[in-house]
């Protein structure tokens, strides 16, 4: 029997402002945790960059929260980094001063990601409670919690292996490992409060919302892509745009075999992939811009789409800055806070094409208005 929304009477006006209000109050949280997913992401960088990672060579969840105060402690926590390879090899003139000067930004890393356990479990446990909930969402917010308690897992498991090896960083695979499960956990996160905050769908022209999830895709791969230029240190190299070495294709591109290897291993091949990834994600966010601008100017999705190719300019030129200054901190911390921002712009150019089959436009493509 064809299902019609007709048989179903429809809900009391007061239900349905209620039911209205629960969704924007959880739309608020679950934004709110988003942004701060965003600091959480970007200070990630900034101990990257500067080697503060490894400055914390203990994993406690609970106690971990009280940083310390004696210099008894101090001089406990700075033993334990000397034995290390990074301190021998890196940082072997380093003092008490510098020890905690690299220290504290790890610990305000740690400390925030558990803030943000505490920012998403506690109103998680409160709406629920209060059935403020859809039971529709109920079993995708426990899985989000789920997975960000295994980022904190894996995120020591990506710390562990800078302890006890000859090489002065944590290794680059669990570095993708751990940045992949945070772009999933902050997708997620975001994505679940656009469809709890616009529930429902709009006309949309299908092939322009289908080019949004290939900007989002490209995206996703160039960030990956940039976790390996990350752990690899490769941006230190082959400092010069567009040229690579006076090469537009550096030498030595496919020198390791297998082939694959070069993928993760081989510097030259790494930079190349991130430039390339990047260039393509770029002219694909602008196309999906000049599209967008198609659009009947109401229509939702005109301004996620400009902010898309603006961010995507943006973050390009952010890049390329970073490159030819030889990362520094601030540029390099800046390129990884700038990213999430363009994969914020393309989410919210997915979900604000979304629609049903007879809410589709005539035309596959935007029209004007």
């Amino acid at each position: 029997m064809p299902f019609d929304v007709r048989d179903f009477p429809a809900a009391p006006p007061e239900d349905k402002a209620a039911s209205r209000r629960n969704r924007q109050l959880v739309a608020i949280w679950l934004f709110s945790v988003s942004a701060m997913l965003v600091v959480m992401i970007a200070l990630g960088g900034a101990t990257r960059l500067s080697g503060s990672g490894l400055s914390i060579m203990e994993w406690a969840p609970l106690s971990g929260i009280v940083p310390p105060w004696s210099d008894a402690e101090w001089q406990r926590l700075f033993a334990l980094y000397k034995i290390i390879p990074q301190f021998s090899l890196r940082n072997p003139d380093m003092d008490l001063a510098g020890f905690r000067g690299i220290f504290w930004l790890e610990w305000v890393h740690r400390f925030w990601g558990r803030l943000l356990g505490v920012a998403f479990l506690g109103p998680l446990v409160w709406f629920w409670a209060t059935n403020r909930i859809e039971h529709r969402l109920r079993p995708r917010l426990v899985t989000i919690f789920l997975l960000g308690g295994l980022q904190g897992a894996v995120g020591w498991f990506m710390v562990a292996s800078g302890f006890f090896s000859n090489a002065t960083t944590v290794s680059p695979y669990r570095l993708v490992i751990h940045l992949a499960l945070a772009i999933a956990l902050y997708g997620a996160v975001f994505w679940t409060g656009l469809r709890t905050a616009q529930p429902v769908g709009v006309a949309h022209a299908p092939r322009l919302r289908l080019l949004a999830i290939g900007v989002t895709v490209l995206v996703v791969t160039t960030m990956l892509a940039g976790g390996f230029v990350a752990g690899t240190r490769a941006g230190l190299d082959y400092n010069t745009f567009p040229l690579m070495d006076g090469q537009w294709l550096p030498a030595g591109y496919a020198r390791m075999d297998p082939f694959w290897r070069n993928l993760t291993e081989n510097i030259a091949t790494i930079q190349f992939n991130h430039r390339l990834l990047a260039s393509l994600t770029l002219l694909a966010a602008l196309l999906a811009a000049v599209l967008g601008g198609r659009l009947p100017s109401a229509h939702r999705a005109r301004l996620p789409l400009r902010l898309l190719g603006v961010l995507a300019v943006a973050q390009y030129a952010l890049g390329i800055a970073t490159l030819l200054l030889v990362v520094p901190t601030d540029l390099g911390t800046m390129h990884q806070g700038m990213a999430v921002l363009v994969f914020t712009a393309a989410l919210a150019s997915v979900h604000a094409l979304r629609g049903t089959p007879a809410m589709a436009t005539a035309h596959a493509w935007a029209t004007p208005p």
